[in-house]
């Protein structure tokens, strides 16, 4: 069996299953840790956000940690991201 990891979410969308919140938490975990590249807190917070609104409890935590090292035009900036995400997926 073949193993590939996912780096984003709309790759994901394209498989038999829906993305689901638990994906997305992982995805915030790893733009937040810098795990496919540099850290991107505007990136984990988007994901965190999403994964929170799919029902995800963690990620509202971990959403709100990321938000105190992020000034306001940043959170802004992921919040638009996410709604633009959500409003294609």
């Amino acid at each position: 069996m073949a193993r590939f990891e996912i780096n984003s979410a709309d790759m994901a969308a394209m498989g038999e299953k829906p993305v689901t919140a638990d994906i997305l938490f992982q995805m915030g975990l790893d733009s937040a840790s810098g795990r496919h590249g540099g850290v991107d807190l505007v990136t984990a917070h988007k994901w965190f956000n999403i994964a929170a609104l799919k029902g995800n409890r963690d990620a509202v935590q971990y959403r709100k940690e990321l938000s105190s090292e992020m000034s306001s035009a940043e959170i802004a900036e992921a919040q638009r991201s996410a709604r633009e995400w959500l409003s294609m997926h």
